[in-house]
């Protein structure tokens, strides 16, 4: 147990035996409540003063109970004040209230519950991108990871209503559940959904027939990683060049060129443009390779005059740099409105 636990049931014990004493005093000896509550503290403290009143027979039975139940309580407090000092839980402590601020301070931010091998492998996709996130993870040896880490993570299984609302759920955008067994990960999406019915949920799903019941749930999207995984190797021996493709497109420790997503938000000058219009391949050098519809519907290799709603999401490959360039230009009203003015005068249909 944690040593901050020890020391506060050892505090309610105390409580507890001072109440008892007065109270038998009272009893016993039919003193009134100052007396019975000083010689229940001397008594308690084992400080030798003499009794305040001659004590009866059963006053002296119920004195010695007292000292041999309390003298093992204090042992115990100063044990646990001991084990927290030398053990440096003080500045665990305060580490930890400083933690619990910044989890209370995120806004729209993913729950991460377990952090296994692919919790481990998500979170730092996220750290690398990066999203605000957080980890719920029950297993105590894994907290030292995660504490070198420096990731943000609170201890408490993820079935409970009462550990997701500490991760605040209720202002999450995200969960994602990729415990190791499916039976929990029914039980989270279920809890997830129940106290926060806009929450996108993210489910793994280990064994086969899992994905109907986690969707059943509520989950919104499952992925096997056994399924992908036996996907992804038969495609490197069926068509290595295109998975090579998709690694260097998509992975985070290849720099010269990317896969992104991005979206036209409603206030955005471009909503309403096409991609002739909207100079995105002439202005950032950017491959515009699919628009996903606010709809849901993607449309792939969108022709020049594919036009542009507010809430579709942009599907670019390019390199860092110029996919950073779109982001930053898409967010410009300012430079929106002049690059719009200046493609909008070029007749050319070629994207």
């Amino acid at each position: 147990m944690d040593p901050v636990r020890h020391l506060k049931i050892s505090f309610f014990v105390l409580v507890l035996l001072i109440t008892i004493g007065v109270t038998g005093y009272m009893g016993i000896e039919k003193w009134n409540f100052l007396d019975a509550l000083y010689m229940t503290v001397i008594t308690l403290g084992t400080v030798g003063f003499r009794e305040v009143h001659d004590l009866s027979d059963a006053g002296k039975l119920f004195t010695m109970g007292l000292i041999v139940v309390g003298v093992s309580v204090l042992g115990y407090i100063v044990g646990s004040l001991a084990q927290i000092m030398f053990e440096g839980q003080f500045q665990r402590i305060i580490g930890r209230k400083k933690v619990e601020k910044k989890i209370d301070a995120l806004q729209d931010h993913y729950i991460i519950c377990g952090f296994g091998r692919i919790g481990a492998l998500i979170c730092k996709e996220f750290a690398a991108k990066p999203l605000p996130f957080l980890v719920i993870e029950k297993h105590p040896e894994v907290h030292e990871k995660l504490h070198q880490e420096e990731y943000l993570h609170i201890r408490g299984d993820a079935t409970e209503d009462e550990t997701l609302l500490r991760a605040g759920i209720k202002r999450a955008k995200g969960l994602i559940s990729v415990v190791t067994s499916d039976t929990e990960n029914v039980y989270i999406t279920l809890t997830a959904r129940g106290l926060n019915p806009d929450l996108f949920i993210l489910a793994r799903s280990g064994e086969e027939g899992s994905e109907i019941k986690l969707k059943r749930a509520g989950a919104n999207k499952v992925v096997s990683p056994y399924v992908i995984g036996g996907g992804r190797m038969a495609q490197a021996i069926l068509r290595p060049n295109v998975v090579d493709f998709i690694e260097i497109a998509t992975g985070r420790e290849h720099l010269e060129l990317q896969m992104e997503e991005i979206l036209i938000p409603p206030e955005s000058s471009f909503a309403g443009e096409n991609l002739v219009s909207s100079g995105f391949r002439k202005e950032t050098g950017v491959i515009i390779i699919g628009i996903k519809k606010a709809v849901g519907k993607m449309v792939f290799n969108p022709n020049p005059h594919a036009k542009m709603e507010a809430n579709d999401t942009l599907i670019v490959l390019g390199e860092p740099a110029a996919i950073q360039k779109l982001e930053q230009l898409i967010s410009c009203s300012n430079c929106a409105t002049d690059v719009i003015k200046k493609h909008r005068k070029e007749p050319t249909p070629h994207e």
